[in-house]
C-alpha cells in the first residue's frame, strides 16, 4: 500500500460517544478521540505508513533506555535527567497504545462501547490508535486583520486534544529549552580542570 500523509486538525475535536465531558465549564473537557498518527493529527496513511510510525517510536524508546542510564552514569543535572525521563515515559506510553491498543479492545464506536481482550481486536499488532482525551480551549478570539494568510479566522488556544503522555514530552522538551543553560553548565571542578589544562599546555608551548 503506497505511503500518503494526511492532517487532521483537532480544532474541533469529535467524540465518538459524545460532545464531550464539560470538567470545569467550557475550559477543561474530556473527550474521546483515536489518534492513528502523531501528535497535532499529523499521520502517515495506510497500512505500511503505520507499521512505520510505531517502529519508530520503538526505535525511540530503545534509544532512550540507553540514553537515559548513560546521562544518569555521566551524573548529568538532576533536573536534565528528569525532564528526560518525562520525554522517555511519555513516548513509551504512546508506544504501547500503537503496539497492544489494537488488540486488547474491539472497535469503539457511537453506539457501542469497546470491550475488552475480545476474540479479535480492531487492528493487529503495531496498527494502535493512541488515545488522547484532554482539551483545554482557555482563549477563543480572531486573529487581527492585518495578519497574513489568517487575518480574520477564528483562533483557538489550545486547540488540540492530547493525552497524558503527549503533555508529558511536551514538558519535559519545553523544561529543557527554558532551563538549558542551567542544566549544561559546567560544574566549578570541570571548569578547573579546563583552566589548569590549558596553563599547563601554554607553558608548554613557551618552553
Amino acid at each position: 500500500m503506497p505511503l500518503s500523509y494526511q492532517w487532521e486538525s483537532y480544532h474541533t475535536p469529535v467524540s465518538k460517544y459524545d460532545k464531550g465531558i464539560h470538567v470545569f465549564g467550557d475550559k477543561f473537557q474530556i473527550y474521546f478521540v483515536e489518534n492513528e498518527g502523531m501528535a497535532w493529527g499529523k499521520k502517515f496513511g495506510g497500512y505500511w505508513g503505520k507499521m512505520a510510525l510505531t517502529l519508530f517510536r520503538l526505535i525511540a524508546v530503545i534509544f532512550g533506555v540507553f540514553y537515559i542510564q548513560s546521562i544518569i552514569g555521566k551524573k548529568y543535572h538532576r533536573g536534565f535527567i528528569v525532564c528526560a525521563a518525562l520525554i522517555f515515559a511519555g513516548a513509551l506510553g504512546n508506544l504501547i497504545d500503537s503496539m497492544f491498543y489494537g488488540l486488547i479492545f474491539e472497535e469503539s464506536t457511537v453506539d457501542h462501547v469497546a470491550k475488552i481482550f475480545p476474540a479479535h481486536g480492531y487492528a493487529g499488532f503495531l496498527h494502535g490508535s493512541v488515545v488522547d482525551m484532554l482539551y483545554f480551549p482557555l482563549i477563543h478570539t480572531h486573529y487581527p486583520s492585518w495578519v497574513p494568510f489568517v487575518g480574520g479566522d477564528d483562533f483557538e488556544f489550545f486547540s488540540p486534544v492530547f493525552n497524558i503522555a503527549d503533555a508529558s514530552i511536551s514538558v519535559g522538551v519545553i523544561a529543557i529549552l527554558l532551563f538549558q543553560k542551567r542544566f549544561f553548565k559546567k560544574k566549578p571542578e570541570e571548569a578547573s580542570a579546563i583552566e589548569t589544562n590549558t596553563t599547563v599546555n601554554d607553558t608548554v608551548q613557551i618552553s
